[in-house]
C-alpha cells in the first residue's frame, strides 16, 4: 500500500514534484508507519483519503495552478508540509457537516456499501477463478490438445490416440513435453476405510510438463511400473493424519496395491478438483491399435512457439500416422481430414465458466455504476442548496480549489465510510455466495478476500469518490455571487439537465440488466420444458464398487450378483422396478464406435459412430423410456448372451432409414460378432438438456463371448414413490450383500437435473437479483430527482394554480416530464442491449439474444415503472395550497 501511495506522487505536475515531491514523500512514509500502529481499518482510511488526495492535487494543480513563479512556490512551500493537514481540516469539517445530515450520510454509504460490497464479492471469485495464474510452472507455455475431423460423423472435438501422442512426444521443437492424462473414479482402501474416490491415471511426464513437484516424496521415476501413487494434500490430510510415513507403504489404490512415492502441494489439482490419487503409467509403444480415439493431452510448448505453428506442425506430423502405424481405410479417410484442436490449458480448465463469471462481475458493475449516478444525484441536490453557503465563502476570500476540496472531502469519508460497509458485507456474504456458485467452478475453495480483492475494493472507493463527488464539487466551487441573488428567488429552469442525464444513465442500464435477466428466464423455462426421453421424478440412483468381492472376478459372476441383487432391491417396500445401466443419463457420457449393417458389409471400411452401454433388469421401464418396437432384454439374455440388442429410435433412423430394424443385424467390428436387433426405444439425452439426442445401441449386461466385457458397477436405477429417502434402506442391503464395497454416487433423477442447469440456474438467479436491485435504485433516482424539482417549483406551481390550471394538469405534466426521461433512457437502453446481449449467446438455449418479446416486454415494464416513480411526486405537486407556496417564494 506504501509503494502505490509512493508511486502516485508521480502523478503530480513536474513543477509541483520539483518543489515539494521529497516533502510530500517523507510526509506519507512518516504517517503511514503512525497509522499502520492503529489497526487495519485505520490504515484502510488513511490509505483511502490519501489516494484522493494526491489525484485531487494532481488535478487541481494541472487545471488551475495555485503556484506560478519563486513569489507563488515560495507561498507554497510554506504550506506544502501542511498539505495533508489541510485535508484533515477538511475531513473534520466535512464530517462535522455530515453528521448534521444523518438520512443523507445513511442513505449514500449504504447505496454505495451494498453496491460496493456485492461487487468485490463477485471480484473474489473472478480473480481466484479467472484472473489468477494457474499453479503451475509458466502456464502461458502450457496447452490442451484433442483433435477434429471435419466433415465425418465424428464429434465436433474428440480425445487422440496413442499413437499421436508418441508422435508428437518426438516433437521436441514444437513441444518441449507431453503427457496424457484422464480423470475416473475407483476404490481407495485404508485400513477399514473404503470409499470411491476421484483417481487419475497420467502417462510419466505430465508432472515434468506441469513443472510441479511433490512437498513430499518424489515424482515417477524410468522403472517405476504402475504399482506407484502419488497423493493429494487433502488425502494425505484426511486419509493419513498427516503423518509422513505414508511415503513407502503400500495401499489398495484403483483396484490394485500401490505404493505411494510422494504427496502433492495443496494447489495441484489437476485435472480436476477432487483427485485423491494419481497413478503414473508409461504410454504403450507396441501392439498399438491405431485409431482408439479419447485421450487427453497437455503439452508445453517448446520456447517461442507459438499454439498456431504448433497446430500447423502437428497437424503435418498427424497426417503421417497411417503410413507409420497402419490402421484401417476409415481410418486414413479420417486422417485426412484430421485439424489438430490446440488451445491453452487456462482455457480449456476455466472457459465454461469464464462466460457466466464475466456476465456476473459486468452485471453487478452496472449496478454500481446505477449507485453512485444515485449518490451523485445526493451530491449534486446538496451542492445546490448550499450554492448560497458556499458563494459567501467564496465572497469573502475562500478560493476555488479550496471550496471543491471541502465537498470533495465529504465524498472522500462516503466512500470509506461505504468502502468499511462493502469489505464487511463482501466478507461475510463470500460464503453464503460461494454456496450459490456451480460446483464444477475450478478453484472455488480457494476464494476469499484475498489482499488483491481488497485493493480491487478500495480502487472502487476512491474511483466511486471521484465520480460522486467531482460533478458536485466543480458545481459548487464555482458558486459566485450570482448564487445569492438566485438563492432568493424560486425558479431553477435548466439547471436539472445533469441529473435528467443521470437518470437517463441510470434507466437504460437498469433496463439492460433486465433484458438480459430476461432472456435468461426465457431460456431457463425452455430448459425445463424439454422432454429428455426419460423420467425425472421418483427415481433413486446409486452405484457400489464390487470389483475386490470374493469370486467376482468374471463376467458371469458379476451379471450374477447384480441380478440377484435387483430381487432383493424389488423386495423393499414401495418400489415398484429395478434395473441397471452402465452410463447413467445426466451424469455419465458414453463413447461411440462405429456399427456396421449386413447391408454395409459389402462397403470398404463402412459404419455409423453410434454411442453404446450396457443394461439389465428393467432399466428402461425404470427410467421411463418408451418401448417403440418389438421387446427389451429377458433375464436369460444377461448371462447367455444369445447377441440381442436394442436400439434407440434415432439409431434406428441412422441404420436403416425408414425400415423396421427388428429382426435385422448389425457388427461392431472390434469384437467381430454380429447382433441381433429385438427392440427399439425412445431417445433420451445423455448429457444435459442442452444437447441433441444420440443414436445408441443397448447392450446385455454378458457379451456373446464373457471374456470380451465385464461390469463391476454399473449405476442401479430404482423407481419408487420413496426415492428420496429409501436410501438408508438400500444402504443396508449393500453392506449385507457386499460387506466391503463402498456406496457411491447416490441422486435423485431430480438432483441430477437440477444440477445439469446450475450454471444458468445461478446465472440468471445472481442476474435477476442485480437487475432488481438497479430497478429499484432507478426507481428511487427518478423519485428523488421529480421529488426534488417539484420542491423547487413550488412557487411556480402555485402561480399555475392560482391561474387556474386544475390539479390533473399539473400531475399531467410532471409525470410526462418524468417519463420524457424514463423513455429516453428506454431507447438508450435497447440499443445498448442489442450490443450487449450478444455476450450471453452462449447461455441461452433456444432464445435469441435480440428476443422482441423480451425487448418489448421489458421496455414497457420500465415505462410502467418510471410512470408510478413520477406519480408520486406529481400527485404531491397538484396538491399545492397557491397562497402557501406564493407565501413561501
Amino acid at each position: 500500500m506504501k509503494r502505490l501511495l509512493l508511486a502516485l506522487i508521480g502523478w503530480l505536475p513536474d513543477g509541483f514534484r520539483t518543489q515539494f515531491g521529497s516533502d510530500v514523500e517523507e510526509q506519507i512514509e512518516h504517517d503511514f508507519d503512525l497509522v499502520a500502529r492503529e489497526g487495519h481499518w485505520a490504515l484502510f482510511v488513511f490509505v483511502f483519503t490519501s489516494i484522493v488526495d494526491l489525484i485531487w492535487v494532481g488535478v487541481v494543480e494541472r487545471v488551475r495552478p495555485a503556484w506560478t513563479g519563486v513569489q507563488a512556490l515560495s507561498r507554497k512551500g510554506s504550506r506544502g508540509d501542511g498539505l495533508m493537514m489541510d485535508w484533515m481540516r477538511d475531513l473534520h469539517f466535512a464530517a462535522r457537516a455530515l453528521r448534521r445530515s444523518p438520512g443523507f450520510t445513511m442513505t449514500a454509504v449504504g447505496t454505495l456499501g451494498v453496491a460496493i460490497g456485492v461487487t468485490a464479492a463477485i471480484f473474489a471469485v473472478v480473480q481466484k477463478v479467472l484472473l489468477d495464474p494457474l499453479p503451475f510452472a509458466e502456464p502461458d507455455r502450457l496447452v490442451y490438445i484433442a483433435a477434429s475431423a471435419p466433415g465425418s460423423d465424428y464429434p465436433e472435438e474428440f480425445g487422440v490416440s496413442v499413437e499421436f501422442l508418441l508422435d508428437y512426444s518426438e516433437e521436441r521443437d514444437v513441444l518441449e513435453s507431453v503427457a496424457a492424462y484422464n480423470s475416473f473414479t475407483n476404490t481407495m482402501r485404508v485400513g477399514d476405510r473404503v470409499e470411491r474416490v476421484r483417481v487419475s491415471m497420467p502417462t510419466a511426464p505430465l508432472f515434468a510438463t506441469l513443472g510441479v513437484q511433490p512437498v513430499m516424496g518424489r515424482l515417477p521415476e524410468p522403472g517405476d511400473e504402475d504399482d506407484v501413487a502419488l497423493i493429494s494434500y487433502g488425502a494425505f490430510l484426511d486419509w493419513f493424519g498427516g503423518d509422513p510415513s505414508v511415503l513407502g507403504r503400500s495401499y489398495h489404490i484403483a483396484g490394485d496395491t500401490r505404493t505411494v512415492i510422494g504427496v502433492m502441494s495443496p494447489e495441484f489439482e489437476f485435472p480436476r478438483e477432487g483427485v485423491h490419487a494419481w497413478i503414473p503409467i508409461e504410454a504403450p509403444t507396441e501392439d498399438i491399435t491405431p485409431g482408439r480415439f479419447g485421450l487427453s493431452l497437455v503439452a508445453r510448448l517448446a520456447p517461442g512457439v507459438e499454439a498456431e505453428e504448433a497446430s500447423e506442425r502437428l497437424g503435418a506430423v498427424a497426417s503421417r500416422l497411417p503410413e507409420r502405424y497402419g490402421g484401417s481405410a476409415s481410418y486414413a479417410r479420417l486422417m485426412e481430414r484430421h485439424r489438430p484442436v490446440i488451445r491453452s490449458l487456462e482455457e480449456e480448465i476455466v472457459g465454461s465458466v469464464s462466460a457466466p463469471l464475466w456476465v456476473l462481475l459486468g452485471a453487478v458493475s452496472l449496478v454500481l455504476l446505477i449507485a453512485a449516478a444515485n449518490v451523485m444525484n445526493l451530491f449534486l441536490v446538496r451542492a445546490e442548496r448550499r450554492q448560497r453557503d458556499l458563494a459567501v465563502r467564496r465572497a469573502i476570500g475562500a478560493g476555488w480549489a479550496q471550496l471543491a476540496r471541502l465537498q470533495m472531502a465529504e465524498a472522500a469519508l462516503i466512500a470509506a465510510g461505504a468502502g468499511i460497509v462493502a469489505v464487511g458485507l463482501a466478507w461475510v456474504g463470500l460464503p453464503a455466495l460461494l454456496g450459490f456458485v456451480p460446483p464444477d467452478v475450478p478453484r472455488l475453495g480457494d476464494v476469499s478476500m484475498t489482499l488483491p480483492a481488497l485493493a480491487f475494493t478500495l480502487g472502487v472507493c476512491v474511483l466511486t469518490a471521484m465520480v460522486c463527488g467531482l460533478p458536485p464539487a466543480l458545481r459548487g466551487a464555482g458558486a459566485t455571487s450570482a448564487a445569492l441573488h438566485d438563492a432568493q428567488r424560486g425558479s431553477t429552469r435548466g439547471r436539472h439537465r445533469g441529473r435528467d442525464a443521470l437518470v437517463m444513465l441510470q434507466t437504460s442500464l437498469a433496463l439492460s440488466l433486465l433484458i438480459g435477466s430476461g432472456l435468461l428466464l426465457r431460456s431457463f423455462q425452455e430448459l425445463s420444458s424439454v422432454d429428455p426421453g426419460y423420467d425425472l421424478e421418483n427415481i433413486l440412483t446409486f452405484q457400489m464398487a464390487i470389483e475386490d468381492e470374493p469370486g467376482m472376478d468374471n463376467a458371469v459372476s458379476l451379471a450374477s450378483f447384480h441380478l440377484d441383487f435387483m430381487d432383493q432391491l424389488r423386495a423393499l417396500p414401495g418400489v415398484a422396478t429395478v434395473g441397471i445401466v452402465e452410463n447413467l443419463p445426466l451424469n455419465e457420457g458414453v463413447g461411440t464406435v462405429p456399427f456396421v449393417t449386413e447391408d454395409m458389409a459389402s462397403e470398404e471400411d463402412a459404419g455409423a459412430q453410434i454411442g453404446r452401454t450396457w443394461v439389465a433388469g428393467d432399466y428402461f421401464e425404470a427410467m421411463g423410456i418408451s418401448l417403440l418396437r418389438g421387446r427389451t432384454f429377458e433375464n436369460a439374455e444377461q448371462l447367455e448372451n444369445p447377441g440381442s440388442v436394442v436400439i434407440s429410435e434415432a439409431a434406428a433412423e441412422l441404420l436403416w432409414p425408414g425400415e423396421d430394424p427388428i429382426g435385422k443385424r448389425l457388427l461392431w467390428p472390434a469384437f467381430d460378432t454380429w447382433e441381433t436387433v429385438v427392440g427399439v426405444v425412445e431417445d433420451v439425452m445423455q448429457y444435459s438438456f442442452r444437447d441433441e439426442v444420440q443414436p445408441m445401441v443397448y447392450f446385455p449386461l454378458v457379451a456373446q463371448d464373457p471374456a470380451a466385457w465385464s461390469f463391476s458397477s454399473p449405476a442401479y436405477v430404482i423407481r419408487s414413490d420413496r426415492a428420496g429417502e429409501i436410501a438408508p434402506e438400500v444402504r443396508t442391503l449393500v453392506r449385507g450383500a457386499a460387506p466391503s464395497a463402498p456406496m457411491y454416487r447416490v441422486f435423485t433423477m431430480e438432483t441430477l437435473a437440477d444440477e445439469s442447469m446450475t450454471s444458468l440456474a445461478f446465472t440468471m438467479l445472481a442476474l435477476g437479483i442485480a437487475s432488481i436491485m438497479a430497478l429499484l435504485l432507478g426507481t428511487v433516482g427518478l423519485y428523488g430527482v421529480l421529488s426534488y424539482v417539484v420542491a423547487e417549483r413550488t412557487r411556480e406551481i402555485g402561480v399555475r394554480m392560482a391561474l387556474g390550471a386544475e390539479a390533473e394538469r399539473v400531475r399531467r405534466m410532471v409525470v410526462v416530464q418524468g417519463l420524457r426521461v424514463v423513455a429516453v433512457g428506454v431507447v438508450v437502453g435497447l440499443a445498448v442491449s442489442a450490443a450487449a446481449t450478444r455476450s450471453l449467446q452462449s447461455l441461452l438455449f433456444e432464445i435469441r439474444p435480440l428476443d422482441p418479446g423480451t425487448f418489448v416486454a421489458v421496455g414497457l415494464i420500465m415505462l410502467a415503472v418510471g410512470a408510478i416513480a413520477s406519480y408520486v411526486p406529481a400527485r404531491r405537486a397538484s396538491s399545492v395550497d397557491p397562497v402557501e407556496s406564493l407565501r413561501a417564494g
